[in-house]
């Protein structure tokens, strides 16, 4: 029941968490496995399975992916966040965005086309539908056409 032996369990990469401070810029593109806050400048491409943290002080121009953001600072460019999409009272966001969830603070700046993509799923599946009974109707139509010309034949 209890012993002394005692292991540690091994770092698992993706529980840590990146920071860019402030004063720091970055061109380039950044893929990372776990979270990161941001209060510096990134010229470039960010992308995480994660959630990302814009500080106020942090800016990014280009694109953005990731599960959840937290925007306080600048963002210019093309958002995908297949989460929840959090603009803070300071947010300065441009661009294009797709988001599954949207929530804006008072005084956000909000310059940017947006889908949601719960609507997209939505009319993907309503589009599958239609696709699959039009192709059933198709189906029982030809049945019925060749039941017709078997028994003319």
């Amino acid at each position: 029941m209890f012993t002394s032996n005692k292991t540690k369990s091994p770092i698992v990469i993706g529980n840590q968490q990146n920071r860019i401070t402030e004063g720091t810029s970055i061109t380039g593109d950044i893929l990372a496995k776990s979270g990161m806050r941001i209060d510096g400048n990134i010229l470039g491409n960010v992308s995480t399975p994660s959630k990302v943290v814009l500080g106020e002080t942090g800016s990014i121009k280009g694109t953005l992916e990731c599960e959840n953001a937290d925007i306080e600072g600048k963002f210019s460019g093309n958002m995908t966040i297949s989460g929840t999409l959090t603009l803070r009272a300071t947010a300065q966001v441009d661009g294009d965005v797709v988001a599954g969830k949207l929530a804006i603070e008072p005084g956000a700046t909000f310059n940017a086309t947006c889908v949601m993509k719960g609507a997209v799923k939505t009319m993907a599946k309503r589009i599958e539908e239609e696709e699959s009974t039009i192709k059933s109707q198709n189906h029982s139509f030809e049945r019925a056409e060749r039941q017709t010309q078997e028994t003319a034949q």
